[in-house]
């Protein structure tokens, strides 16, 4: 969060940037877009979200990882919303 610059919930070029500044492992332009195009796995997206962030952390086969997404997922599915139509909205509705 401290390094999600936009509040969009992903660390773009400039905040994995400042990231690794922080932790005293200043990198070059190229570096960061390489390391970018790795964690995303070569697609061509300027930003990290948090799933690719915890695997990057993390490492793909570790167990703590698939258990954080496990819980995440779980809390997903309780925030489903009844099925049918959405009801109606009203202008007072907006924020």
């Amino acid at each position: 969060m401290e390094f999600d610059l936009n509040d969009q919930g992903e660390i773009d070029m400039m905040g994995l940037k400042r990231m690794l500044e922080k932790l005293g492992v200043a990198k070059t332009h190229l570096e960061l877009k390489k390391m970018m195009s790795e964690v995303v796995g070569g697609t061509s997206r300027d930003t990290i979200n948090y799933t690719d962030f915890l695997s990057m952390m993390l490492g793909k086969r570790n167990a703590i990882l698939r258990i954080i997404l496990m819980f995440e997922d779980m809390g997903k599915e309780q925030e489903t919303k009844e099925p049918g139509p959405p009801p109606r909205k009203t202008f007072s509705d907006l924020p």
